[in-house]
């Protein structure tokens, strides 16, 4: 059974331990330890890495009785001095104590309780069981965290019997069976957790809550904790000064300078295309009108882009086809390789029934309207083959 160094004092950072058996796992090993201060992927707080000697340890896995401490290069039996990667192992600290400390806020400041816990490498995510959280009630949740933050409040970590633990009002009840690890933030948490912790609450350093996202019936709530709020306070502050500069404005002022820019754009953009679809009328109709019927009455138009949208050619094709009750409109684009096909009211041929007759032998997907359909290919050379083969079925 591998001794768990972790559980009684999470600041060790190196300790000598000896190497009861190193196992082949190529291209890497699996040495096993009589104790270990190195800390397994568990409870949603990943594993910490370092050096065991001079090897490399890359991941920790938990396996029951004994821990495998995965390294990337072979090792001897014997004594040997362990060193964790201390700034992973604290940034973990930060993270993992942050988390109980704002579940703790969550349940106190909206009595919604947290689900489930992931420590990701940029952020962490709690999912809290609601329907939806909105920006009070959040920025309230994130102030309660701060404040016992910088009360400092002590935070400690014991064993206790599962009678005991039963009777101490845990945030969430265990049901593991034997002693339960209980971590506690004096005077405002108690959580049955085996992960690191740091020692009071101010090491964990500012708390920030940055996304919501709904999952499910949860919320899923991004925090960061200490130097990675920080870091990202600092990012965010230099992306918003560079919004501030491109108007030259104060930096309160850049939201709503970037609002009235956006409500601008929208408009713009609703005229555009007002006057796309009014010049389509105007290109349909002529179009139609300087198309010469063929030998079945038909105005026949067909041609081929490089590349580009549908979206003006579809408006186009539209326009054309309603001009008159005899007009077909043949569209192929090489990039994306594409086919659009539109059918006057007037003629029995159907647009949708035309453009699956001939994607689906040339592995194309597509489909639509008795008047309008398109299709994509596979690539450009099979969209002019199944433009020739649309020709031929038109007749």
């Amino acid at each position: 059974m591998t001794q768990r160094l972790y559980y009684t004092d999470s600041y060790l950072a190196e300790f000598e331990a000896t190497i009861l058996e190193v196992q082949p796992a190529p291209p890497q090993f699996r040495v096993y330890l009589d104790r270990t201060a190195f800390y397994p992927a568990s409870g949603g707080q990943p594993s910490d890495t370092g050096r065991i000697a001079e090897a490399a340890v890359v991941d920790v896995v938990d396996e029951g009785e004994r821990m495998a401490h995965v390294v990337e290069s072979d090792l001897n039996p014997g004594t040997a001095r362990c060193r964790l990667d201390w700034a992973r192992r604290f940034d973990h600290m930060q993270q993992h104590t942050g988390q109980h400390l704002l579940s703790a806020a969550f349940v106190e400041t909206l009595g919604r309780p947290t689900v489930s816990f992931h420590l990701g490498p940029e952020a962490s995510t709690i999912d809290v069981e609601a329907g939806k959280l909105d920006g009070p009630q959040i920025e309230a949740v994130e102030s309660r965290a701060n404040a016992v933050v910088f009360e400092n409040r002590p935070v400690g970590a014991r064993f206790c019997s599962h009678e005991e633990a039963a009777s101490m009002d845990l945030r969430k009840p265990s049901d593991r069976e034997g002693p339960i690890r209980v971590v506690e933030i004096a005077g405002y948490d108690r959580s049955a957790c085996g992960g690191t912790h740091v020692r009071a609450t101010g090491e964990i350093g500012p708390i920030l809550i940055r996304r919501l996202d709904r999952v499910r019936q949860t919320v899923r709530v991004e925090f960061l904790c200490g130097r990675r709020a920080a870091r990202r306070a600092r990012a965010d502050f230099d992306a918003l000064s560079r919004v501030a500069k491109l108007f030259s404005a104060p930096l309160d002022q850049a939201p709503s300078l970037v609002a009235a820019q956006m409500e601008g754009a929208q408009s713009a953009e609703k005229a555009r295309q007002k006057l796309e679809a009014e010049l389509a009328v105007f290109k349909g109709r002529q179009l139609y009108a300087s198309t010469t019927p063929d030998s079945q009455g038909r105005r026949l138009y067909q041609t081929t882009q490089p590349a580009g949208s549908l979206d003006p050619a579809r408006m186009l094709a539209q326009q054309f086809t309603s001009a008159g009750p005899d007009a077909i409109f043949l569209l192929a684009v090489q990039q994306p390789p594409t086919l659009l096909v539109a059918v006057s009211a007037g003629l029995a041929a159907h647009a949708g029934d035309l453009i699956r007759s001939v994607a689906g032998p040339l592995g194309g997907r597509g489909g639509g309207s008795a008047r309008l359909a398109q299709a994509s290919f596979p690539d450009s050379e099979v969209v002019q083959q199944a433009l020739r083969r649309l020709l031929a079925a038109l007749g």
